[in-house]
């Protein structure tokens, strides 16, 4: 697991959602799976989509777990959502950020189905994964587990200034300029929402995350402008400037 930090009570909350969901499984053979995602979770390169991440959403899943029908159901799927992660550039264009959440559905399923959990455990699970590719607004489980995952952009503004920088190394490969279109294109998104939050304790969220979304969209208009800007000083010194003379004297 590298050097990522992890906390000591992350295993044994895995094994009592698993065995709170019905696994019948050795409590051996539920720690390894939980061991299992954490290495996941832990992969280099998750500068946001890491354990952090994980801890943050169990904490606030907890939080709004009276909204829940199947509380446990839902823990097991915020572990899970992000147990595929891929931060490719293909990824990041279709706007998903990197958790693949058809591929982690997949993923519970086989993990889930190794410890005894029942079918219609397992299939909850997995639907509350792959419906996160949506964040569409739910009802129950599903809009706990949508909201705990939003939250983050309620933040306080200086850690909302590190969750878009964390975002930014995730992405480090991609292009200054493509990257803060496929950003604007997210944030955008995500305002133009009647909602973000739809559970009753999530909607008090809602003013907090419309302000910290607002101002970054706003910057991200700046950072656009300045590297346009930028872009089009080198071209015009690279192609009549000193550069050039440079290179016809030589």
């Amino acid at each position: 697991m590298g050097t990522t930090v992890i906390p000591g009570w992350l295993v044994p909350a895995y094994a009592r959602a698993a065995c709170g969901a019905g696994a019948t499984a050795e409590p051996r053979e539920v720690q390894a799976a939980g061991d299992r995602l954490l290495n996941r979770w832990a992969e280099p390169g998750r500068f946001f989509h890491g354990v952090g991440h994980l801890v943050d959403l169990l904490q606030y899943v907890d939080e709004l777990q009276q909204e829940t029908q199947h509380p446990n159901i839902v823990r097991l799927a915020a572990w899970y959502h992000g147990a595929i992660f891929d931060a490719a550039e293909r990824a990041a264009y279709e706007k998903r950020g990197g958790e693949d959440e058809v591929a982690s559905a997949q993923y519970a399923r086989d993990e889930l189905a190794s410890l005894g959990l029942p079918q219609p455990a397992i299939d909850k699970v997995a639907g509350l994964v792959a419906g996160l590719a949506r964040h569409a607004t739910g009802l129950g489980d599903a809009a706990v587990l949508s909201d705990a995952d939003l939250a983050v952009l309620a933040s306080d503004p200086q850690r909302y200034k590190h969750y878009v920088k964390s975002v930014r190394q995730e992405y480090a490969h991609i292009p200054t300029d493509r990257f803060l279109v496929a950003r604007r294109a997210i944030v955008t998104k995500i305002l133009s929402r009647e909602r973000i939050y739809t559970t009753p304790l999530g909607q008090g969220w809602e003013a907090q995350a419309r302000q910290n979304l607002q101002a970054e969209l706003a910057w991200l208009s700046r950072e656009d402008q300045e590297f346009r800007l930028d872009t089009a000083a080198l071209s015009t010194l690279t192609h009549d400037g000193p550069l050039r003379a440079s290179s016809s004297a030589s």
